[in-house]
């Protein structure tokens, strides 16, 4: 087994692949992973002062998106209007305002003021994306999973086709051997709660405690302005990781039912007073 170990975009990865590769293979493979994370982040962090998200926050009109936007974009869109708007990128102001900024300074700014309306400021059909008025576009909520499907790539087109990639607890799995992942206890990190037998696939989750600061936390309500505090954990399993850690977002404020018409996912949400719900086919277990 190879493994690698690193930062980028700010999470810890980890990627493990089960196959004996020459020296020079590893190399070249690990350059193109950091590279396309690289990127990625260039792309569309609202973090970085020379990425195509932070020039559309500040200048008005009609750009070409990267190729590997539309996966991302469309989802996106359709989970903004499944979702009522709730799910939405247009959070960046919000969470910027509230502190959770570019400089990290975790202290609220100003008055908060609800996003404004997908239309309102944007169109978008493929590869062009119009941006109507200067807005902050935030991708944190679907974005590292895409980017977790986006490595895997990189890592079969070098002929691999079993592997694992764990960033920051978002993971990604393709083998013949179930992992036990642990599902972490969102209130204290040190602990599981719970486990669930990955035979292949993604199992995201989310938990405002993992980035908190004074009466906020990074998942946010865009109607209310208020921090997602009656739900405190999700876990969601789905063929791809940005299925999965969109959907993870969503079900902090819609129920399970609204999406689970139109995609495939298994589900467990853990409440404020720890009481859960589970989608039937969860295959985890919690401890007792």
């Amino acid at each position: 087994m190879i493994e690698f170990s690193f930062e980028g975009i700010g999470t810890k990865w980890q990627i493990e692949i089960y196959q004996e590769l020459t020296k020079e293979s590893e190399e070249k493979l690990f350059s193109s992973i950091k590279n396309r994370i690289d990127i990625f982040d260039k792309d569309y962090s609202r973090f970085r002062d020379d990425s195509l998200v932070t020039k559309m926050s500040k200048e008005i009109g009609i750009y070409n998106l990267p190729s590997d936007a539309d996966p991302m974009m469309s989802l996106y869109y359709d989970l903004y209007k499944r979702t009522d708007g709730l799910f939405t990128p247009l959070v960046g102001n919000l969470l910027s305002d509230a502190g959770y900024d570019a400089k990290y300074s975790l202290s609220q700014k100003k008055d908060l003021e609800i996003p404004p309306k997908w239309e309102e400021v944007m169109d978008y059909k493929f590869p062009k994306l119009n941006i109507k008025k200067p807005v902050i576009l935030d991708f944190g909520a679907g974005g590292k999973g895409y980017l977790i499907d986006l490595v895997s790539k990189v890592i079969e087109e070098n002929n691999i086709l079993k592997y694992c990639i764990d960033a920051g607890g978002d993971i990604l799995y393709k083998n013949d051997t179930p992992i036990r992942v642990g599902l972490e206890n969102p209130k204290n990190f040190e602990e599981v709660i719970g486990l669930y037998p990955l035979t292949g696939g993604s199992i995201c989750g989310s938990a405002g405690s993992r980035r908190k600061w004074g009466e906020f936390n990074h998942i946010m309500n865009p109607k209310t302005l208020t921090p997602a505090t009656e739900i405190i954990a999700v876990w969601v399993v789905a063929d791809i990781a940005l299925l999965a850690d969109s959907i993870a977002t969503c079900l902090f404020f819609v129920p399970a039912e609204i999406l689970n018409s139109f995609y495939k996912f298994e589900y467990i949400l853990v409440k404020a007073d720890f009481s859960t719900e589970k989608s039937a086919d969860f295959k985890g277990e919690l401890f007792s």
